[in-house]
């Protein structure tokens, strides 16, 4: 059975690290505002094994007029269940907790090999491809709900 709840910060770690931050300590997976009230984490359970993760931050972005903005950060699988539509549905899960909480704008950096997968859901990039020291290259990407 596979079910999506709020999680901890702490708790996203054990997806972060192997697939965000490899080789890395599980302290570069620790994002600056993630313990704030605000700030919601959610992870993907299946047979209560934790194996994807979304974080979703209130931060607005100066491209936008939008008051009511959202960030999506630390979206993440577990390699061995990826392309089975988990991201997806945290995707949604996202989605429809920005509608109820009436968001405006959710908008995020993009790694360049994940840009077909937001762009099937909906999103739209924004700007050039820019790099992030020790990460990779990335696009801006949004969806106006």
């Amino acid at each position: 059975m596979s079910i999506i709840k709020k999680i901890s910060a702490e708790t996203t770690f054990i997806v972060r690290n192997p697939v965000l931050r490899p080789n890395l300590p599980v302290e570069t997976c620790r994002f600056v505002g993630d313990n704030l009230p605000s700030t919601v984490h959610f992870g993907f359970y299946t047979d209560e094994n934790l194996i994807g993760v979304v974080s979703i931050f209130e931060k607005s972005n100066t491209i936008w007029h939008q008051t009511k903005q959202i960030q999506i950060r630390g979206m993440a699988v577990l390699a061995e269940f990826q392309k089975k539509g988990i991201g997806e549905q945290l995707i949604y899960a996202v989605i429809e907790w920005a509608i109820s909480s009436n968001i405006a704008l959710i908008w995020f950096n993009a790694r360049k090999n994940a840009v077909p997968f937001y762009e099937k859901l909906g999103f739209h990039s924004i700007g050039t491809a820019f790099e992030i020291e020790g990460v990779g290259t990335h696009y801006i990407m949004y969806r106006i709900l």
